[in-house]
């Protein structure tokens, strides 16, 4: 396994050519009206690049301020550079702030007094009261501006969490906080707290169900739950970063049923997905470029900032973008990895340290890790595990031997996550095909989650409104 930390001479000049392409298209975009789409994709490719070289470029400088870790699943367990998410997501971040000009191009002109469109006669009293800043959309400008300060706050937290190893109890709600910024815009510029009521429920609730207060509570949870979904479902080289990009792609997806061709202009929920399309593209950018050295065998760790900064991009993009109920249907894996895992979470049954596959050296293969009970479970918790045993949910050891209550006592169980559940379904593998197996669940649930919001939902609703 590689752990150079400079670049081949073909990536170099691969690198460069797609940076300066991508420039080449950003300058073009500037001589019509902007076209921020156009400018979004081309930002991406410059995130890409940037990631991949800074990846490369700053691996051993991380080892040397300490972080660095050994991959267990692995023969030869070398270290290799940890934490490597902050550096995408800090490219990111700086790529979002660059790309700011763009979707207000034709506005800016606009609103400056001749700046960029002299053709336009203005009446003197008009010129003397300065500009029409009023034509300019503020609100817009909000939205981004908030998406920008919950991603910097979230940021913050991985970092912090990645430095001094905050316990899961004191950084569970900081996600929360995090979301106050696109919680107020969404308050002042939308605020629409009411929900569609399914047909059959109509004559008792009305067409639509005002939930208040309540309506910014669960788009509070739905920050904690995205922020930290990614980083349960985490162990095995690629994984964090792979289910990421399966989820952008699918929104991305989603996205375009809403522009032309596919939808009428001018689409009222067009505007809502260009603007998640601008907060999506620079991240598959940066990610792709992740994951390209996290894949089996990785070079590089992720860390949890990567995890919890990807999750709120998702929060952030489905609450601003109109969308968190499409956004939870694609999050469903993550959301069922959270139940199973809720027994160890909540420590209703004992949690190890860390839960990911055990790894076989004489095989080379992944088996599914165990946790010990030392001490007999409580009964009803006990007959649990041996229900979801029965179910194939779970790999539970009893005591065949003894008398009494040691006869049948539950004495191990594989761990509680969807790692292990699919090496117990699917029997030992390799790393990669774990990982691949996983990907492709996420991308068919995703799919169907697709499919079911778009088609299956007029069955209790009156129509889609894409």
């Amino acid at each position: 396994m590689s752990t150079s930390t400079s670049l081949t001479t073909t990536e170099v000049y691969s690198l460069l050519s797609l940076s300066l392409a991508c420039v080449a298209i950003l300058a073009n975009t500037l001589q019509g009206d902007g076209n921020p789409l156009i400018a979004s994709i081309a930002f991406s490719g410059i995130a890409f690049s940037s990631s991949y070289a800074l990846i490369r470029w700053l691996g051993n400088a991380f080892i040397r301020r300490g972080f660095k870790g050994r991959d267990m699943s692995k023969t030869k367990q070398t270290e290799i550079p940890e934490t490597m998410g902050a550096v995408c997501a800090m490219v990111y971040l700086f790529v979002l702030i660059v790309f700011i000009p763009w979707p207000f191009y034709k506005d800016i002109v606009v609103a400056t007094s001749g700046g960029g469109n002299r053709d336009v006669m203005q009446e003197l009293e008009l010129v003397e009261t300065g500009r029409f800043l009023h034509r300019f959309p503020h609100n817009k400008l909000a939205s981004y501006l908030s998406a920008l300060l919950s991603l910097q706050t979230i940021v913050l937290l991985g970092i912090g969490d990645d430095l001094f190893d905050i316990r899961w109890r004191h950084k569970v709600l900081i996600p929360a906080i995090a979301a106050i910024p696109m919680l107020i815009v969404y308050f002042v510029d939308f605020g629409v707290t009411k929900m569609v009521v399914p047909t059959p429920l109509r004559p008792y609730l009305g067409a639509l169900f005002d939930l208040g207060w309540l309506y910014y509570v669960y788009m509070a949870l739905l920050s904690i739950f995205s922020a930290n979904s990614i980083n349960i479902l985490a162990g095995i080289n690629g994984i964090e970063v792979g289910q990421s990009l399966v989820i952008a792609v699918l929104i991305v997806f989603n996205d375009a049923l809403y522009l032309s061709p596919f939808a009428p202009y001018p689409h009222p929920a067009t505007d809502s997905h260009l603007f998640s399309l601008y907060l999506l593209l620079p991240f598959i950018g940066v990610s792709l470029a992740l994951l390209m050295h996290n894949w089996f065998p990785a070079r590089v760790f992720v860390g949890d900032t990567y995890c919890y900064f990807a999750g709120m991009v998702f929060a952030v993009d489905g609450i601003l973008g109109h969308f968190s109920k499409t956004l939870i249907l694609l999050l469903l894996p993550q959301a069922f990895n959270f139940v199973y895992s809720a027994p160890q979470l909540f420590h209703l049954v004992p949690c190890p340290r860390h839960r990911l596959p055990r790894f076989n050296a004489r095989t080379g293969l992944l088996e599914c890790s165990r946790v010990e009970f030392d001490r007999p479970l409580a009964r009803p918790i006990a007959e649990a595990l041996k229900l979801l045993h029965r179910l194939r949910l779970l790999d539970v050891e009893t005591h065949d031997g003894g008398e009494g209550e040691e006869k049948g006592r539950v004495v191990s169980s594989s761990n509680f996550t969807l790692i292990n559940l699919w090496l117990v379904w699917f029997g030992p593998m390799r790393e990669d095909r774990l990982a691949l197996g996983l990907l492709a669940l996420q991308a068919g649930v995703g799919v169907l989650g697709l499919f079911v919001r778009h088609r299956m939902a007029l069955l209790i609703f009156t129509q889609d409104n894409w």
